[in-house]
């Protein structure tokens, strides 16, 4: 059953393993909360506990102001998951999800803080290269609305939905405002890997994109691409958790030994 632990609502969907060796933590993408990661669980191995994030103004937290500066979303949830470091653990966030995960990463080594076994990026271009898109948060509704439909990531029935769409315009805007308006800070590269994954068809990070998060880690850095556009997450979902799921039976036996001793 899913619960929030502690009763802290930043984790939502999260279903306690106390036969877990690591945590993932996962981070949400512009305009989606922690039902996005829902039902990773059956999908990854019995050694995961997946602890996604519920950043304010989304789904449990519909009625709380959202963000609007990366930062300081990131420094919010370096304080809140700090408890949580009792075993290994690791970061998935998927387009603006996987920038807040990098950056809460870099504030955790700026603080002595430990670091994850390993950070997981999805589609999103690497932080040191400039945004070629136009900026699109502070565009009229219907401008606004035809780049959403654009990104091919809200479904039509909600778009063509005047009541949804009232709920959900200050949360994309604030979102997406985040991120256009994020300024990167150069630091010396991680020490965690780093493992990209990317859509085919994806329109906003390219393969070449994707590949210069290289730059960001002295540890070892894998690419992977799958069909689909920007949220191929879901039209590739098994594939990638099975990717993912790989890469985290490597990063928990380099910490841990093999996990086959997981019952």
């Amino acid at each position: 059953m899913s619960t929030f632990p502690n009763g802290n609502p930043w984790f939502a969907h999260v279903t306690p393993n106390p036969r877990a060796k690591l945590r993932l933590f996962c981070f949400p993408h512009a305009g989606g909360g922690a039902s996005t990661f829902r039902n990773w669980s059956s999908g990854l191995p019995p050694f995961v506990e997946i602890w996604p994030i519920q950043p304010p103004g989304r789904e449990t937290r519909m009625l709380e102001t959202p963000f609007t500066q990366l930062m300081q979303l990131a420094q919010a949830i370096e304080q809140v998951i700090r408890p949580h470091f009792d075993r290994p653990f690791a970061f998935f966030g998927h387009s603006m999800g996987a920038r807040v995960c990098f950056e809460v990463a870099r504030l955790l080594r700026q603080h002595g803080g430990p670091q994850p076994v390993g950070l997981f990026i999805s589609a999103d271009r690497a932080p040191q290269l400039s945004n070629p898109n136009a900026l699109i948060h502070a565009l009229p509704k219907d401008e606004f609305i035809a780049e959403l439909r654009r990104l091919n990531g809200t479904p039509e029935s909600v778009l063509q939905c005047a009541e949804l769409m009232k709920l959900l315009l200050p949360l994309l805007r604030a979102d997406l405002t985040l991120i256009e308006t994020y300024v990167y800070q150069p630091q010396a590269p991680l020490d965690c890997p780093i493992s990209a994954v990317g859509g085919l068809q994806d329109p906003e990070a390219s393969r070449e994109e994707l590949e210069t998060w290289r730059e960001q880690t002295l540890g070892s850095f894998t690419l992977r691409m799958f069909p689909g556009d920007h949220f191929f997450l879901a039209s590739s979902k098994e594939a990638v958790l099975a990717a993912l799921s790989q890469d985290l039976e490597q990063f928990v036996s380099q910490t841990q030994g093999p996990c086959t001793d997981v019952p």
